[in-house]
């Protein structure tokens, strides 16, 4: 051992000895660390900086994460592995469920900014253009911010500890809720014309800027009005929760602004490339070639190996492929219901007769879809529709006649018989308590890819996850205009409802309730629902933790094939609703669910945070 340590050091010193006659030696640079010149004086460096700020930015859902909480609010439950059926048995939202910090993200950008202001060597308009790309991804993550903490610390250069044992000056208070949304809208603001990128739908342009100003003043418009109406606003001392209620205006006009120079100047349009208007509003959002509609996504390529599984996850039982999982999220009879009747009715599936003694008889599964929103079809699979070319036929058993009522015969299994030799459950359920085979009767279509192998592990799906897109546009501004008293609020909405099949100028007038029913059907499974319902003030009356109030519930709709031989009924199908089986507990958001905690971590390294009410 001994002589193996004197070969070693002896080898060392040799080195050593050789290399530093070489006068250059100490000048090499490493070859695996590009240094801060080679960084931010190379146009595809920087791009690729900007492509992982792009990747981390905040987000609730996703393709990649976050996706499971569609079933845990009320466009959807669980069906799939029983491990997460907790998200069926949310007694109360946790306090920090929304919680973002993340300064991380905010410091590595301010970080770019000052290597490009005082490194770069760019000519100044590709300075420009990454200088402005950075302000407007730093901004759209102190919206992330805003939406769920209120008020935060707006820090917009670099902080650097000088060691004198006192931090103090590092540590900043919260900024208001309103200097936050002022500030997001002002940088996005100053930043669109220098953005470029007018042709992409994955970098942000000027339109883009746009957008996040039509949704980013509307929420702050929504919270001064709302927030400001309730009986005890919600709201802190220094402002850092709680907008005055005379802005709520001017942001509602901030809104209507940057929605209308999009749809008048944009060059987008609503997608209408297929003739089948449930099929075109299924394209709507995961076409990518020649999509009018999309203005920002967040993109996946095979090519890339950049891809997700969430049509493994998602996709109908009795289609998938190679996996073993499926059906996770399954969307719930009380979404189904919010889709209307073309002739503008209420959407309540019409199941039992006017007196409640006899179900409703149809002929196929499917007729009791008929005339329905074709956006309906565009988001749910409903049973007798069809995926990928294949018909998605559901049954959950037999309704026998037994000379004065029907007995209700299901199995514990799928693809099972029936002594009469007809189906008893089909191989695609709906089913109780079977796991990753649809429990509400309806399984997701919004955002599964219908490309073959997009649910096998090895290849997966590359469907992109829509950020923003025309559609919530029209929404936006409609809201933004009813608000502000302008006739046209109605013409934005009545755009939406033409593509899904409504006449022309179905609706004469609007009321809040239509806007609010419009966003929910138009935006289901965009990760749209929790920050409308917030910023309304009315979560905590949707969800009121009340098993009587049915917005607190998830409800399924079950078929059954009618077994009565001899009688015109017989081989029919009828419907029950119920409580989904697998669903739990009754939804239910606090007051403090309005602000996410802030984690006492944060307020011990900074005493200047204050807490956010009822925490």
């Amino acid at each position: 051992m001994k002589i193996f340590k004197k070969y070693v050091l002896g080898l060392t010193l040799l080195t050593v000895l050789s290399t530093s006659c070489d006068p250059d030696y100490l000048e090499l640079q490493p070859p695996n660390i590009l240094l801060d010149d080679q960084v931010w004086n190379d146009t595809k460096l920087i791009t690729g900086v900007l492509s992982n700020y792009y990747d981390r930015l905040p987000a609730h859902t996703s393709l990649t994460g976050g996706w499971a909480d569609f079933a845990a609010y009320d466009e959807a439950m669980w069906s799939g592995y029983s491990g997460n059926d907790g998200l069926n048995n949310i007694v109360t939202y946790n306090f920090n469920r929304w919680q973002l910090w993340d300064y991380g993200l905010i410091r590595d950008i301010n970080l770019s900014i000052n290597k490009l202001n005082t490194v770069s060597e760019l000519n100044e308009n590709q300075k420009t253009q990454f200088l402005s790309e950075l302000r407007f991804i730093r901004a759209y993550v102190y919206f992330e911010h805003v939406k769920r903490m209120g008020g935060v610390p707006i820090i917009t250069e670099e902080l650097i500890y000088d060691f004198s044992g006192d931090p103090t000056y590092l540590q900043y208070p919260r900024n208001t809720e309103a200097e936050v949304y002022d500030f997001v809208i002002s940088e996005m603001e100053e930043v669109m014309p220098s953005l470029g990128n007018e042709s992409s739908n994955t970098r942000a342009n000027r339109f883009t800027a746009l957008a996040v100003v039509s949704r980013a003043a509307l929420y702050a418009g929504s919270l001064a009005k709302y927030n400001g109406a309730m009986s005890s606003p919600i709201q802190l001392p220094g402002g850092e929760v709680g907008i005055d209620p005379a802005r709520a205006n001017d942001y509602y006009t901030k809104s209507l602004q940057a929605s209308r120079t999009i749809l008048e100047e944009g060059g987008y349009d609503l997608y209408k490339s297929n003739p089948d208007l449930g099929e075109n509003f299924y394209e709507a959002v995961i076409t990518k070639t020649g999509n009018p509609e999309v203005i920002w996504a967040q993109d996946f390529l095979l090519a890339a190996d950049k891809r997700h599984g969430f049509t493994y996850d998602n996709i109908a039982r009795s289609v998938r492929e190679d996996n073993l999982g499926s059906s996770a999220i399954t969307p719930g009879l009380n979404l189904v219901e919010d889709f209307q009747y073309l002739d503008g009715s209420s959407g309540e599936l019409k199941t039992r007769t006017p007196d409640g003694s006899d179900y409703i008889y149809y002929d196929e599964v499917d007729d009791i879809f008929e005339n329905k929103d074709a956006r309906l079809y565009g988001t749910v699979i409903y049973p007798g529709a069809s995926f990928r070319g294949q018909e998605i036929f559901m049954q959950a058993g037999v309704m026998v006649w037994n000379g004065s009522s029907y007995d209700q015969i299901e199995s514990d299994n799928l693809a099972t018989e029936y002594t009469d030799g007809g189906v008893l459950v089909a191989p695609g359920g709906p089913h109780r308590s079977i796991q990753e085979v649809s429990n509400t009767g309806f399984y997701l279509r919004k955002y599964v890819d219908n490309a073959v192998g997009a649910s096998t592990r090895g290849i997966r799906s590359e469907v992109w996850w829509v950020r923003f897109r025309l559609g919530e546009i029209y929404l936006n501004a409609a809201e933004a205009a009813f608000e502000l008293g302008e006739a046209d609020a109605v013409d934005y909405i009545n755009a939406l409802r033409e593509r899904a099949g409504f006449g022309a100028n179905s609706l004469s007038s609007l009321t809040m309730e239509d806007i609010m029913q419009e966003r929910r059907v138009e935006l289901a499974f965009e990760d749209h629902v929790v920050w409308d319902y917030k910023r309304w003030r009315i979560a905590h009356e949707k969800w009121s933790g009340n098993p009587n109030n049915p917005e607190s519930m998830i409800y399924s709709l079950y078929p059954y094939r009618v077994v009565r031989p001899g009688d015109p009924r017989d081989g029919k199908y009828v419907f029950v609703r119920s409580v989904a089986s697998r669903f739990r507990a009754p939804r239910f958001f606090q007051l403090g669910n309005y602000y996410s905690l802030i984690g006492q971590n944060i307020i011990d390294a900074n005493p200047k945070i204050v807490r956010n009410p009822f925490h």
